[in-house]
């Protein structure tokens, strides 16, 4: 990128008007992309000991890799760009009362934290808000961009972690569903990579006519409380 580009923006044309995106607006970009790119190694990376090798010490590992999945999705959520900020906030309430689950269940239990989940699926209930988070993001993209592996992980991702939590499926095919997770989950991250910015940042102007929507209506309502009052 030249230093014309970033000091003369392109000024786009969205729905209700014209709008220009910053460098900021690029660096929310990438930091969403380089996010979703150390969560999905993370998790490809735990997937894989898991599914080859049955060691303490692997375990113990895992650990570290959700963490850093965990730390990886929050800042992706973070900078993602949603029109609708009450579905943005929802998403991060989700991936906070995950993360502060599997805090929980990593410092009271003795065993590995994916040895606890495994053993005790009832932990979904809490563990499973970050995963609805990332789903929520699967969602987001296959709407938006119409991508093939995220219309995939979007049904997916839950019946994997309801499937376990019911007890309804055979161990080979929590196996083959979870290595299935990790290989699309890295085709995501990597096609985001190399994905123009400018649409993952989205038509401006809707951010602003929907901000200046709540305003008005924010407005509106103190304006009636002080005629009531």
């Amino acid at each position: 990128m030249t230093t014309s580009t970033i000091s003369n923006p392109e000024v786009y044309q969205g729905q209700f008007g014209e709008f220009t995106i910053t460098k900021s607006d690029r660096t929310e970009v990438i930091i969403y992309r380089s996010g979703l790119m150390v969560g999905a190694l993370c998790f490809a990376i735990g997937v894989y000991l898991v599914l080859q090798y049955n060691h303490p010490t692997v375990l113990r590992s895992l650990t570290w890799l959700y963490a850093g999945f965990s730390v990886a999705l929050g800042v992706s959520l973070w900078n993602i760009h949603i029109y609708m900020v009450q579905l943005h906030r929802i998403l991060q309430v989700f991936w906070g009362i995950g993360s502060l689950s599997a805090i929980i269940l990593a410092f009271s239990s003795s065993e590995p934290l994916a040895v606890t989940v495994y053993n005790q699926p009832l932990t979904i209930f809490g563990i499973g808000f970050t995963f609805a988070a990332l789903t929520g993001i699967y969602f987001k993209e296959a709407f938006c961009f119409n991508r093939l592996e995220t219309k995939f992980l979007t049904p997916m991702v839950p019946l994997l972690l309801l499937g376990h939590l019911a007890g309804v499926l055979p161990l080979y095919w929590e196996q083959f569903l979870l290595g299935l997770w990790a290989v699309l989950f890295m085709i995501f991250a990597i096609r985001k990579i190399v994905q123009a910015i400018p649409p993952d940042i989205g038509d401006k102007s809707v951010f602003e006519y929907l901000k200046t929507q709540r305003l008005t209506k924010a407005e509106s309502g103190n304006a009636k409380k002080n005629l009531q009052i």
